[in-house]
């Protein structure tokens, strides 16, 4: 941003910004190694976000100061309420996910920023625990965050629909 134009705004996204929100989230799974081409994931996603936005989900973007239609970038997080533990007695956690910048805007400490407002909002929210998963290339802005890696592994299933009880 040494260029002397002005630098991108982080503010909460609005329901305008969705579509971009969309966007660089599917660049992030792109770089994982995810098909994120599909729309039912982006359908379940607007319809989330649309209910939840602003509630127990926000998205902080950092905006493209060149490009009134375009976000540089966006993240997310997601409060939930599990069962209370000594450590956490209001049980309320969250979880990060959606870090993504765009490619024209990357290493300009963007995903450090719109992290850092997560993290300022979920504190306001009186959330003790944050959670997220990181790639190789993103962990150095977590541990300078202040995330570590926890005492207990982290361990997932999947369940398959005729698991879950889909019908």
């Amino acid at each position: 941003m040494s260029s002397g134009r002005a630098g991108p705004t982080v503010r909460p996204a609005a329901a305008a910004d969705l579509p971009e929100v969309f966007r660089l989230a599917a660049l992030m799974y792109d770089a994982m190694g995810w098909d994120a081409a599909g729309r039912e994931w982006r359908e379940a996603g607007t319809a989330q976000l649309q209910e939840r936005l602003g509630r127990d989900v926000m998205v902080m973007v950092a905006e493209d100061p060149e490009r009134p239609d375009r976000l540089a970038a966006t993240a997310a997080a997601s409060i939930a309420t599990r069962l209370p533990g000594p450590r956490d007695p209001t049980a309320r956690v969250a979880y990060i996910q959606w870090v993504s910048t765009d490619p024209a805007w990357r290493r300009r400490g963007l995903a450090r920023a719109v992290t850092a407002a997560l993290l300022r909002w979920l504190a306001d929210e009186r959330v003790l625990s944050v959670e997220l998963h990181a790639t190789a290339e993103a962990e150095p802005i977590y541990l300078a965050l202040g995330f570590a890696q926890g005492p207990h592994p982290s361990m997932r299933l999947r369940l398959t629909p005729s698991q879950a009880g889909a019908p």
